[in-house]
């Protein structure tokens, strides 16, 4: 078996009675009247007759299909025919602005998106001004499929398919679009599998609760394949939802969870209640990103491990290190000893190994013959960032890492322009590019300041024009010419208006003193406050 398909299917073979998905309530209400419940033999036949439609029309390798249709079945529906057929996915996020969406299909060459029914006003003026118009679907009418049209389906396909493209923000600018194979999904599902001490999923048993998106690798590799690898039913939160959660946890029968940082925090926040305990009921988290000052404290109020882990979406989890056996170092932003199959460095700005207990950037591959075994396919369209990414033969991070005396591995910081945000990777350079284009703008950089909800939160550092308006009405309005044209998690939380930045002989920001000098700032309250104009879109 060498496709995600393939691997469903055999599962549903074995036991297509087990629950495969359930949507509870809490996320179904807005589109249903109750649950959404598959069974592996019912996900089957629907993924089947899709397929079918899908391959009338003319859909097949190599072709791409973008996929808006957010945390529903629809999603694994129309993901597993596309892939049954050779088709790749592109899973595309309704909070993106027209623009990033326009970029996904452009650059991914989609021939085709799937999107949910309230979307499709919107999908279908934006997919016909494209430069190479795509056709929108709805993904209830299948049987209203345009025939394929684009690069021709068919020929010789390659032992080890593509199954997704995923778009990742790094460090220099545009998203960049990481190459994931059927075999990058199958080895997740495997290594998931495999883990002992606080993990060792039960065959048929689990039932893994994920308020992720499906657009990112933690949800759609990780614990998607965890579960069709184990028979295991995937309960799919369309977001999390603070007051509801421990309500959803008891009536979806969850056994375990997964979680980023500001789930801990937002849950630590609400009064303590009876509803908080579930009875030992969770076995464990999986996640990343909690607080250090949070952990000890959720695991004692809860009653359950929070299991650090350390992941990419470059690395898949042939690269992933996770903190399941202890010690476990709890409240020390320890993600872990590395297992046998990795091999890791910890190295300085000048890729020379660091000293034991010395922050260094961390630097990993696949122990053995194949270095990238589990790792993602490379960068579509940018063989230069791939061949920087693996500069050395080591997949090079970009986070800073220290090795405490037992190999336990701890994160201490992030050496590229790329902010974490709620699980969100933002580049910078690609917020700054927005906000530069504002009239009243003359130069910005953007960095990370600690969130104790989300991890990171996006602060733009300003200097403005020689007579800018009032200050907290200029800050609101770079903020909104921001959200004008990227997805609201991207937009500054805070502006820092700024006479002058420190910048190189060569003109270049000095953006290690930036970021120093813009902390200190948001510590003191030397900023403006714009976090409540970011907002998530309600709707279309």
């Amino acid at each position: 078996m060498n496709s995600v398909y393939q691997v469903f299917a055999a599962t549903a073979a074995s036991a297509g009675e087990n629950p495969f998905l359930h949507i509870p309530l809490q996320a179904s209400r807005a589109y249903a009247d109750g649950p959404v419940d598959l069974s592996y033999g019912e996900a089957l036949a629907k993924i089947d007759r899709l397929a079918a439609h899908y391959r009338e029309a003319g859909y097949g390798y190599p072709l791409r299909v973008a996929l808006m249709l957010d945390n529903r079945a629809e999603f694994f529906l129309h993901w597993l025919a596309l892939n049954s057929l050779g088709c790749s996915v592109i899973p595309v996020s309704r909070d993106m602005q027209d623009d990033e969406i326009a970029y996904f299909l452009s650059h991914g060459e989609a021939c085709l998106l799937v999107a949910l029914p309230d979307l499709l006003p919107r999908l279908e003026r934006l997919g016909a001004g494209l430069d190479k118009p795509v056709a929108v679907v709805a993904c209830d009418r299948p049987d209203t499929l345009a025939a394929a049209t684009g690069a021709e389906a068919g020929g010789e396909r390659p032992a080890d398919l593509e199954c997704a493209l995923l778009y990742t923000s790094g460090s220099t600018g545009k998203p960049k679009a990481c190459i994931l194979n059927n075999s990058y999904f199958l080895y997740a599902g495997e290594w998931y599998n495999a883990l002992d001490g606080l993990v060792s999923l039960r065959y048929g048993q689990e039932r893994l609760l994920t308020p992720l998106p499906l657009t990112h690798m933690n949800a759609m590799a990780v614990s998607s394949m965890a579960m069709i690898m184990s028979a295991g039913c995937i309960v799919q939160l369309d977001r999390f939802h603070p007051r509801e959660w421990w309500q959803t946890v008891r009536d979806s029968r969850a056994t375990v969870l997964h979680y980023l940082g500001v789930l801990p925090a937002i849950l630590l926040e609400l009064p303590p209640a009876a509803e908080d305990d579930c009875g030992g009921q969770i076995r464990f988290g999986f996640g990343a990103g909690v607080n250090p000052r949070h952990h000890a404290i959720f695991e004692e109020r809860f009653g359950f491990p929070l299991l650090e882990a350390w992941a990419m979406t470059e690395s898949g989890v042939g690269g992933s290190i996770i903190a399941h056996r202890e010690p476990r170092h709890v409240g020390s932003c320890c993600f872990g000893r590395a297992p046998d199959a990795l091999e890791y460095q910890l190295v300085d700005e000048n890729r020379r190994p660091v000293a034991m207990g010395e922050p260094g950037e961390l630097r990993v591959r696949a122990a053995g013959p194949d270095p990238r075994r589990g790792f993602f396919s490379g960068y579509l369209k940018n063989p230069e960032a791939t061949a920087e990414i693996w500069q050395d033969g080591w997949l090079n991070t970009g986070d800073v890492v220290r090795e405490g005396p037992d190999g336990s591995l701890y994160f201490v910081d992030r050496r590229k322009n790329v902010i974490r945000r709620s699980g969100e990777n933002i580049s910078a350079l690609e917020v700054e590019a927005a906000l530069v284009s504002h009239p009243a703008i003359s130069q910005v950089v953007v960095t990370a300041v600690p969130d104790d909800l989300r991890g990171d939160e996006v602060a733009a550092a300003v200097v403005v024009n020689a007579q800018a308006a009032d200050a907290d009405t200029l800050a609101a309005d770079v903020v909104r010419h921001c959200l004008e044209q990227l997805a609201y998690y991207k937009a500054p939380g805070y502006v820092l208006l700024c006479d002058s930045l420190p910048v190189t002989a060569s003109n270049k920001p000095r953006r290690g003193e930036i970021k120093t000098l813009v902390r200190e700032r948001v510590v003191a309250g030397d900023c403006i406050d714009t976090r409540p104009l970011k907002k998530r879109q309600v709707g279309p």
